[in-house]
């Protein structure tokens, strides 16, 4: 599954606005696109948009080739400072079955491109 973050400077004084446009939930239908998980995460002068699956590059066009989507986004331009951000996943952890965490500093090694 792949994993993506696209990070979204908020204005001064826009969180309230940003909390409301969260609310109303994303202007698409994750399940029906085929994400696996989507979650959105707000701090005072920042949204972050998570994004879990599988080619998620073709999932995220789907999304922005759709004008319907498109307008709905444009909620968010007068409250976002610059371009946003994409990052993608350099590091992850999560306990596996025997107990022992799958990830790791080789997992961290390959992301960025470090050999054992």
């Amino acid at each position: 599954m792949q994993r993506l973050a696209v990070i979204a400077k908020l204005k001064p004084e826009s969180e309230k606005r940003a909390v409301e446009l969260i609310k109303a939930g994303p202007p698409f239908d994750p399940d029906r696109l085929g994400f696996e998980r989507h979650s959105v995460y707000l701090s005072g002068n920042q949204a972050v948009f998570v994004f879990e699956g599988g080619r998620l590059d073709h999932l995220l066009q789907g999304v922005i080739r759709d004008p319907d989507n498109l307008r709905v986004f444009g909620a968010w331009e007068p409250i976002i400072e610059g371009f946003p951000a994409v990052a993608r996943e350099a590091y992850s952890w999560q306990r596996g079955s025997n107990g022992e965490g799958v990830g790791g500093v080789a997992c961290l090694r390959t992301a960025i491109g470090i050999e054992s």
